[in-house]
């Protein structure tokens, strides 16, 4: 090992463990030995052809066939190059919280199919694997280990202690932070952030992070191009404090950059932090030394408000603020995951009758809030349950517009692969899904609301179908990533302009200054026609617009019809896209 990488090893190491530093860094690198050469390396770079396709390796199922198999084949027949990497959500043997309790981080799950079926998929895209890390099912070997006082697992968990300061541990649920087992010798109270069949590993114990360390190093063996943190902030417990975002925590996030670095400089780390804007950001690092990229959480919420009051103030404001803090990170822009829209990271941006606002019309729109308990004992929103299309479009309206309805969405699917940073599309986006509310009142679980299972028979011929939602959804989808990728103007590192052109309108310029390519990105978030004040630097004689080459575009005004988007491009490829009623050009209104 270089003097330089162990220096900072120990360095880092030093602030969990003290003076038991040096053992272990000699046990990490024996798993450097062991891995090195093991590892293929593929491209880690990124580009305007970058978008990521999250999904269960069974949210489309077709009879008894490996659910990797299924996703497979429907990749290669619809998705093909439109999507370079691929979300597989935990696809290891499970118990709960549909796949994150895991039970053996080192299998796949028996349905999904096995390691050569993942092996295949990554030999075509770009592979997402999550680590489960801080929690594992209260069946794994380690919690039973410990349980049962097997010394290969002793102090794997967390016990309850006496003397321990918890009365300010953040919670993200309302249930118990302490749930019992039977243990060996009696009843055992164990530390459970999330849920009873989720029981949080003891970092503190130098054997947890060297076990840790080596499931990573097999996913990057197995094929992960990148590896997504899963609940990192909650990690690392401290008596008297919030137990959140704990240097040790960022300490750890360092130590796996690191030892990725010399055995796996390919795959990139995403940190999972559903928390407040400025605490996601420290995710980066202090010098992008920690995750490179992190999920842009405040989009989805910023975006749903200013679709439902035609307000893109709040939204301006935040994403003027967004900077990187080096070239080599960025943010994955969002707007669904297998999970709810986030709240907390509205606080300190949305007002708390603006939060209100959106609330409410989860509920309105036939979704639900989940809560997470506050240190003071009182509850406060923690995530929206609800699918993004139906977040948008009140699923309840009588004789809904459909081509609004259409409209309204897509304007909201735009921002994310407009701004800088790499795009991420849920598959049930994707799929233009609508409320699985059966599935969340008979499982009793909210977040089944977003996580369908869908037949493939059904969705095939919903996709070939041109009349249904579906299809629609999907193609102008196709539509917006195609145009994206056309022009490196919306490369992640390219120059992000937000510009204030009006309350009712998301503008930003993005420019590439190595080749020359700009594009002006415009986006009305309301329900009316309006007219747009391009700036005096930009050249509109000379623009195209990405979604219809012969609009007619004359300065100094454009005009957007409602929830209308414009990418105005100019110095760059301008392929003309099939015209289409979703984005008309000006006048259509």
């Amino acid at each position: 090992m270089k003097p330089d990488l162990r220096a900072k090893l120990e360095s880092n190491i030093g602030l969990l463990y003290g003076g038991d530093a040096p053992g272990v860094v000699t046990g990490i690198e024996k798993l450097l030995e062991r891995y090195a050469g093991c590892i293929d390396h593929c491209r880690s770079s990124w580009n305007e052809q970058d978008c990521l396709l999250i999904t269960y390796g069974d949210s489309l199922r077709n009879n008894n066939e490996p659910g990797l198999v299924t996703l497979e084949n429907f990749l290669l027949a619809r998705i093909r190059s439109r999507f370079s990497l691929v979300h597989v959500l935990p696809f290891y043997p499970w118990t709960d919280d549909d796949g994150f309790s895991v039970v053996d981080f080192r299998k796949v799950d028996t349905p999904l199919g096995n390691w050569e079926n993942m092996s295949s998929l990554a030999g075509k895209y770009r592979m997402v694997f999550d680590g489960v890390l801080n929690h594992v099912s209260k069946s794994s070997e380690y919690v039973q280990g410990h349980l049962n006082g097997d010394p290969d697992y002793r102090d794997f968990c967390i016990e309850e202690d006496v003397s321990f300061d918890y009365s300010q541990v953040t919670r993200p649920r309302t249930s118990q932070l302490f749930h019992t087992y039977q243990a060996k010798n009696g009843e055992m109270r164990l530390w459970t952030t999330f849920s009873e069949d989720q029981v949080d590993l003891n970092f503190s114990n130098p054997a947890v992070l060297l076990e840790m360390l080596d499931v990573l190093l097999f996913y990057a063996a197995k094929g992960a191009s990148m590896i997504r943190l899963d609940a990192v902030p909650y990690m690392w417990k401290q008596s008297g404090t919030n137990c959140v975002h704990r240097p040790q925590t960022h300490a750890f996030i360092r130590i796996v950059r690191l030892v990725l670095d010399v055995v796996a400089p390919h795959v990139t780390i995403l940190s999972e932090t559903n928390v407040p804007h400025a605490e996601n950001l420290t995710y980066f690092g202090n010098q992008g030394d920690e995750a490179q990229i992190i999920y842009n959480f405040t989009l989805a919420p910023l975006i749903l408000y200013g679709l439902k009051t035609g307000d893109a103030e709040p939204l301006t404001r935040w994403a003027g603020s967004l900077v990187p803090p080096a070239n080599n990170c960025t943010f994955l822009n969002i707007t669904s995951t297998h999970d709810g829209i986030g709240m907390r990271p509205t606080e300190g941006i949305l007002t708390r009758e603006q939060r209100q606002v959106l609330t409410d019309l989860a509920v309105e729109h036939g979704g639900a809030v989940s809560a997470r308990s506050n240190p003071d004992g009182s509850r406060s929103p923690y995530e929206l349950n609800i699918t993004f299309f139906d977040a948008v479009n009140n699923p309840n309206e009588e004789n809904p517009d459909d081509e609004i309805q259409m409209r309204r969405f897509l304007v909201s699917q735009a921002i994310p692969m407009a701004l800088a940073g790499i795009p991420a599309i849920y598959i049930h986006c994707l799929l233009g899904s609508r409320n699985d509310s059966q599935g969340a009142e008979s499982s009793g679980i909210k977040r089944r609301i977003n996580r369908e299972k869908l037949n493939l028979d059904e969705i095939v011929n919903a996709l070939d179908n041109p009349q249904s939602l579906r299809s629609r959804v999907f193609n102008e989808l196709m539509i917006l990533l195609t145009a994206r990728q056309s022009n490196s103007a919306f490369h992640p590192a390219a120059a992000n302009t937000v510009l204030d052109l009006g309350r009712h309108v998301f503008a930003v310029l993005r420019e590439n200054h190595e080749t020359g390519y700009r594009v002006l990105a415009l986006h009305n978030l309301s329900g009316e026609s309006r007219g747009c004040a391009i700036p005096e630097d930009f050249p509109l004689e000379d623009a195209r617009d990405l979604f219809d080459g012969q609009a007619t575009l004359k300065p100094p005004h454009v005009l957007l019809p409602a929830y209308g988007i414009r990418w105005l491009v100019v110095r760059g490829e301008n392929p003309s896209f099939p015209r289409n009623a979703i984005f008309p050009v000006a006048g259509d209104d």
